[in-house]
């Protein structure tokens, strides 16, 4: 599934279509497009409304005939026609007539590693529409691992966990390719809703959509952790009546509610090692996990991971944008291929 450099090497411009943000590299000009993945639409006459960050301020704030949509659900394309017209708008008429110029227009797509061939078909046809000519895919884990500055093409083990919206995937690679990977579907989308649900349960208090996020950076500095602030005041809507209330929720009962999603994390990477060769597991007892994605920046979850596996872990300069980085550096060239002396008689 993943394209070799020379393929990449070829290509103008990569897309990273993620389930929260879409992110566009044009070779020569860098990352022109980093906006959410969502574009909300008039149902009444197909108009495209808007799209990017606009139509993620509209979530939950639109009447009737205005449908806030997300065409990516889990790094997969579940509406090519709504992801094309978004990518345009994103994109934008001028880039996209410089792109149109070149001769055989190629492009690279990110998509997760289990990605079955239908998943697969669906990122290639959603660029083909954008006047590509030639859709080479890379797997999102070797895109983080070499964004992130990993050194992929040696042969000693190398650990990364990219924390998605939908998904986190967990894999070991060496020599350039991936030794045994796993794919949990459990994502920062995931914590959201333990939160969503512990609040409505305990406490009969609706959040609006965008007060998620900012509940959980209200868990900060040590966030999962029990040195966390001990509680916080929540604005939301009463399940019962309907109207605006506040209420201060224990912290310690959030991280615990958060905790019970990523369990499934912790028993995904307990897989790889156990499916991994015993001498790469022993490089990685000083290497440790690198953890990519947006979601690697939830406060407090780097020392979870490090307390359950006993094991070195380290957050990336810039976790969310190292898949689109990775895919920036084969379309630049930096990343020289491996060389292989010939063994002579």
């Amino acid at each position: 599934m993943t394209a070799s450099l020379e393929q990449l090497r070829r290509c103008h411009f990569a897309v990273d279509l993620g389930a929260a943000r879409t992110r566009v590299y044009v070779k020569g000009a860098g990352l022109v497009v980093d906006q959410p993945s969502t574009a909300a639409v008039n149902t009444r006459t197909g108009a495209l409304m808007a799209v990017g960050e606009f139509a993620e301020k509209m979530t939950g704030r639109t009447p009737d005939y205005i449908r806030v949509v997300r065409p990516v659900s889990g790094g997969t394309v579940v509406d090519i026609e709504m992801a094309q017209r978004m990518l345009r708008q994103l994109i934008g008429d001028r880039m996209r007539r410089t792109l149109r110029r070149r001769p055989r227009l190629r492009a690279a797509a990110c998509v997760p590693h289990d990605a079955d061939p239908l998943a697969q078909r669906a990122a290639i046809e959603t660029l083909v529409g954008l006047g590509a000519r030639r859709v080479e895919l890379v797997d999102t884990l070797i895109a983080a691992a070499v964004g992130c500055g990993l050194p992929v093409e040696r042969p000693e083990a190398t650990m990364i966990m990219v924390c998605g919206a939908a998904a986190t995937q967990v894999a070991v690679l060496s020599l350039g390719a991936i030794v045994t990977a796993e794919r949990v579907p459990v994502g920062g989308e995931a914590v959201d809703n333990a939160i969503v649900q512990h609040l409505r349960h305990q406490h009969e208090l609706m959040l609006p959509s965008q007060s998620v996020r900012p509940l959980q950076l209200a868990l900060h500095g040590n966030g999962l952790t029990p040195q966390g602030p001990e509680s916080t005041e929540i604005h939301g809507r009463d399940v019962a009546t309907g109207l605006a209330r506040s209420v201060r929720v224990d912290t310690a009962a959030v991280r615990r509610a958060i905790q019970r999603p990523l369990t499934a994390v912790l028993d995904g990477i307990g897989k790889v090692l156990r499916e991994c060769p015993p001498d790469l597991v022993a490089d990685l007892v000083d290497r440790g996990i690198m953890m990519v994605g947006g979601s690697a920046l939830l406060p407090g979850f780097d020392q979870m991971l490090r307390q359950a596996t006993g094991m070195p872990v380290h957050i990336a300069e810039r976790p969310e944008l190292c898949a689109v980085q990775g895919l920036g550096e084969m379309l630049e060239g930096r990343i020289a291929p491996i060389v292989l002396d010939p063994l002579r008689a």
